[in-house]
């Protein structure tokens, strides 16, 4: 639990918050690195069970609203990347809520995923190193001297990259939640979501390290006050596909994607 001093990034919320981290559900390219190359990594669509996974998450969230005290809001602001995958989810959280439970629902590029440059749509080593020999190189070697936080893949971001760009998306929900809703749904990816719970919860550059992405569709709570302290918890850890189930559910959910163009 947090305890903020005169410092703290929350010491401007005195009332009752709740910070919903919300994963993307599994994607094509959860199943095949394949889908990164075919339709570019902003593009990639859920699966069908992707959106099972998120409309589950979506009415956990919900019913964790229905059961706050009577004299607390229910609405709930939405923010989401502009990923295709998220944008799905995002779908999926507002169609297992009440309408009136649906407040202010923004999209914001801050919250997009990890930029890997050059290695983008590439997630294999031996490929990177194949393909890249001389970048992969200098790449490793910033990883081994520098850290995995601080290391830029050739081109891309750092992880500390994007906790800065992270932090700054921050403060824009601390300012909004002054006049609105305490109840925020941030529907972002792996490491979006825990750069995020790193920022709001001044974690050390070492819990990101040995803490792990969480899974596609799980869902994080970020509660407390600024008097009380904050606290996180997994409050919703979603279903895997299980073997032997249809393979209809590794199909693309329901989405017209742009093929990327050709690169010269």
């Amino acid at each position: 639990m947090m305890r903020g001093d005169s410092n703290s990034i929350s010491e401007i919320a005195g009332w009752p918050m709740r910070i919903f981290l919300f994963r993307h559900g599994e994607s094509l390219g959860n199943v095949s690195e394949q889908a990164y190359r075919q339709f570019g990594d902003h593009n990639v669509p859920l699966t069908q069970w992707g959106y099972r996974q998120a409309l589950e998450a979506g009415r956990v969230i919900a019913s964790y609203l229905k059961s706050l005290p009577d004299d607390e809001s229910q609405t709930l602001d939405v923010w989401y990347s502009p990923f295709l995958r998220t944008r799905q989810t995002k779908d999926a959280l507002l169609a297992s809520l009440p309408a009136g439970f649906i407040g202010n629902v923004r999209e914001d590029y801050l919250l997009r995923e990890q930029d890997f440059g050059l290695f983008s749509e590439i997630y294999d080593h031996a490929e990177q190193r194949q393909k890249f020999p001389d970048e992969f190189e200098k790449w490793a070697r910033l990883r081994n001297s520098s850290g995995k936080f601080y290391a830029r893949p050739p081109d891309g971001e750092s992880r500390a990259d994007v906790a800065q760009r992270v932090r700054l998306f921050l403060q824009t929900v601390m300012h909004d939640a002054r006049n609105g809703t305490g109840n925020v749904a941030i529907v972002g990816h792996g490491v979006t979501n825990r750069a995020f719970e790193m920022s709001f919860l001044q974690r050390s550059v070492d819990w990101f390290e040995r803490s792990h992405n969480p899974g596609n569709a799980d869902v994080i709570l970020i509660e407390g006050s600024h008097a009380m302290g904050y606290a996180s918890k997994l409050l919703h850890q979603a279903a895997d596909r299980q073997e032997g189930q249809k393979d209809g559910l590794r199909d693309a959910y329901d989405a017209v994607v742009t093929m990327t163009p050709a690169r010269e």
